[in-house]
């Protein structure tokens, strides 16, 4: 079991205003982003953590995540590139729901997690996000080796992409664009969408319904989407809408793919729709959409990250032993 105080300690949304409600956008077109907490990385706890750099000129950097205590094992740990959440406009690695987040799903896992700093918008429009989400899984590649908790105890044979909501958008384009390269020593084994960031300009009745939704109102949402796409895209574009914009080539050949969702999403209509594109093309995707909850439920309800944490063990290590969690 993952202790509940891992989790986070941040109010559950329902207890306060939506944070995405609470950006500020001037009109000089900067904006005001609401303060949330950064926790630094961790020397004890379910898992110890420490910060590398990736890209110094772009101010993009990576937290890496080792169980504590490392589980006794015969074989090396799974290796999972996670991209948190924001609608690629606010939170960061170090934010205490995601860096808590982080620590739990190694420890629970268990996998040597690896978090990305990445740019944010407006001051970085997509695709800003996605190539750094690119840039990530090249360090795997190129530099991951070195690391000596990834070459201590991980095992790059098995690694993963995976993304909570704009990190789930991510990960999917991070695939998309690298499933073609020669990535050794690292083989990508699977994406992990959770309740992916899906947009687009027809309204789902899902969508048309959220507009008092407690974490993504749809006026927060719109917003978002503004200040995230290139400056006169609109939410059909391939970044936000890739079932109706990107063509059904560019996922042949995709890893097998886990999407996750909750029913009290906003976005649950649309990523139906993404996942039934997905499959039409060819891709094997394994489909969780049988939980209850909110959108970025497992940041706040412990129940709702064992779930989680759960369907990610399940697909992580799929034909393999049950893992020892110590």
């Amino acid at each position: 079991m993952v202790d509940a105080a891992a989790v986070s300690e941040f109010p559950p949304p329902t207890k306060s205003p939506s944070l995405f409600a609470q950006i500020v956008v001037h009109t000089d077109g900067t904006i005001t982003r609401p303060v949330v907490p950064d926790a630094p990385p961790s020397s004890t706890g379910p898992a110890v953590s420490r910060d590398l750099p990736l890209d110094a000129s772009l101010g993009t950097s990576l937290r890496v995540y080792l169980p504590n205590p490392v589980p006794p094992s015969p074989s090396k740990l799974p290796v999972i590139l996670y991209f948190h959440g924001g609608g690629f406009v606010v939170f960061s690695t170090g934010s205490v729901f995601y860096h808590a987040f982080c620590e739990a799903m190694a420890a629970a896992v268990p996998a040597i997690v690896v978090a990305l700093e990445y740019r944010l918008a407006p001051e970085n429009r997509l695709p800003a996000a996605y190539d750094d989400a690119v840039a990530a899984v090249l360090w795997l590649r190129g530099a991951a080796d070195a690391d000596p908790w990834i070459s201590g105890h991980g095992d790059l044979s098995r690694c993963f992409v995976m993304g909570s909501s704009s990190g789930g958008n991510m990960a999917f384009n991070a695939g998309v664009r690298t499933k073609h390269l020669e990535l050794s020593p690292v083989v990508l084994q699977g994406l992990m969408l959770h309740q992916p960031y899906l947009g687009g300009v027809e309204r789902t009745p899902s969508e048309e319904k959220s507009w008092d939704d407690a974490v993504l109102p749809l006026e927060a949402n719109d917003n978002l989407w503004s200040l995230a796409l290139p400056v006169g895209a609109d939410r059909d574009h391939e970044f936000s809408n890739p079932a109706k914009a990107m063509a059904p080539e560019a996922v042949s050949g995709l890893p097998r793919c886990l999407v996750t969702e909750s029913n009290g999403d906003p976005l649950i209509d649309r990523q139906k729709l993404f996942i039934q594109w997905l499959q039409e093309h060819g891709v094997d995707v394994v489909v969780k959409t049988d939980y209850a909850g909110f959108h970025a439920a497992e940041l706040f309800v412990p129940e709702k990250a064992e779930e989680l944490f759960a369907a990610v063990r399940e697909f992580v290590y799929a034909g393999d032993a049950e893992p020892k969690l110590g």
